[in-house]
């Protein structure tokens, strides 16, 4: 989540030789004018892979928190710079805001049956699952958790939000039952994704897509109100990558009329386009993502909450806002905190997962990698999804698309490896498969080794 400007620096240190090392920090301090007598701290935690342990220790020049998700050290990090107003820095503190705030929203769905309560977790055998175990006392039983993979196991192996949605199946060792509503962390807890199967035993996955619609839509449904709550002043938005689903897209602009931004993968790319809004969700497809709340926003809601002349209807929905403000980890996607807040939207809207499921329809898709000797050679544009070098690549992949009903389709060069992704959608399975290779015309193959 490192701004882009100091990417370029931390590249620089990590590749510093130990002799260069004072002098390649001396020189950034210099040129970002940074003042050597101001105190800083260091925080630090750990999660359960094997290299946590020796790499913890050889940073704790600073306050070691132990073990913790990566989103919780996110959180604190947070806390400390805003000296307490986003909330107590500890692990604890996490706890009692997140869980609060998610049992005074469900306190409004009465009728609640220990079923609908209910929910089946994966905790990939990660940080997340033991987190999410000492958190369960702040719940007072209003979510009530089964928890598989909780650490005894290999991490992420044959389970987690990863290998939930490339092999769109259950976690291994976790039976899951007829419309049960289940989710999968990843390793260390800033991914989720939901899944259920149905009475013919089909696995339906409800990925960051399927997340970010949910989300927005319920954000959407209050902003608008009778009195219009946020109508003039708050606008809200929802951010995507190029992998985002077509069908998601679609509905996100034509039938909930709401703004969609495109970015570059990554999630860095996502979370800072949020924050050009004042209410924005955020999620890759593999399940990370978050909601942003300006400043302007917050204060728009927290002076509707409290004034004496706002009408139930709207003064309710600010009241709500406020607790979907605190049950949100604003600074990183947050497996957990995520959870809690699709748990409370459920609730609220009464909506079962297949009625969640069913709000669109995915368009089948496919990705593939194509080997290359040199990735660079592919140049993109637009968030990535037009290709402008070599020359003829991009017309090669519009003349394919053009083919097929709702198809689109991509290549982009990987950050890390020579490979180029292809991506490739369209309205049925059958059509879908064909494009993935007519989308590798020759003119790329020549880039093959």
């Amino acid at each position: 989540m490192v701004t882009l400007a100091w990417e370029g620096y931390a590249t620089r240190l990590a590749n510093a030789e130990q002799q260069e090392l004072l002098s390649v920090l001396e020189d950034i301090l210099e040129k970002e004018d940074i003042d050597k007598s101001q105190g800083a701290l260091v925080f630090v935690g750990k999660d359960t892979r094997s290299s946590s342990e020796r790499l913890s220790q050889a940073v704790l020049d600073g306050w070691h928190y132990g073990l913790v998700t990566t989103p919780q050290l996110h959180y604190m990090v947070c806390c400390h710079n805003t000296h307490g107003q986003y909330g107590e820095a500890t692990v604890e503190g996490y706890y009692g805001k997140l869980c609060q705030a998610f049992i005074e929203l469900t306190k409004n769905t009465p009728n609640r049956t220990d079923d609908q309560k209910h929910l089946t977790v994966d905790g990939a055998n990660g940080i997340g699952a033991l987190k999410l175990r000492e958190m369960e006392r702040h719940l007072k039983r209003e979510l009530q958790i089964s928890l598989f993979n909780e650490g005894h196991g290999k991490l992420n192996h044959q389970c987690g939000a990863d290998f939930v949605k490339v092999q769109q199946k259950p976690p291994t060792g976790v039976k899951v039952q007829s419309g049960e509503r289940c989710c999968s962390f990843d390793g260390d807890a800033d991914r989720i994704v939901y899944y259920y199967t149905d009475s013919e035993d089909r696995f339906h996955l409800l990925d960051g897509d399927k997340i970010a619609t949910l989300i927005s839509t319920f954000l959407k449904e209050l902003f608008l109100l009778p009195g219009g709550l946020g109508q003039r002043l708050i606008n809200i938005a929802v951010v995507q990558t190029a992998y985002a689903n077509g069908s998601s897209t679609r509905y996100l602009e034509d039938t909930m009329k709401v703004i969609v931004r495109c970015t570059k993968t990554g999630v860095k790319h996502l979370h800072h386009a949020a924050q050009e809004f004042d209410t924005s969700v955020y999620f890759e497809a593999n399940g990370h993502g978050t909601v942003l709340f300006s400043r302007a926003a917050e204060e728009k809601i927290r002076q509707l909450a409290e004034d004496v002349n706002t009408d139930d209807t709207r003064k309710r929905a600010a009241i709500l806002l406020q607790h979907i403000i605190n049950v949100t980890n604003q600074t990183v996607g947050d497996a957990i905190s995520d959870m809690l807040l699709i748990e409370a939207i459920l609730a609220l809207k009464g909506m079962t997962v297949q009625q969640w499921d069913a709000i669109y329809t995915d368009v089948p898709n496919r990705q593939l990698k194509v080997k290359v000797s040199d990735r660079r050679v592919i140049d993109t544009t637009d968030a990535e999804r037009r290709a402008v070098s070599p020359a003829g690549l991009q017309d090669a992949i519009d003349a394919s698309v053009a083919k097929y009903r709702h198809a689109r389709a991509f290549v982009r060069p990987s950050g890390t490896e020579d490979v180029v992704r292809v991506y490739a959608e369209a309205d049925t399975q059958v059509r879908t498969a064909c494009l993935p290779f007519r989308c590798v015309p020759p003119c790329v193959q020549t880039l093959y080794l």
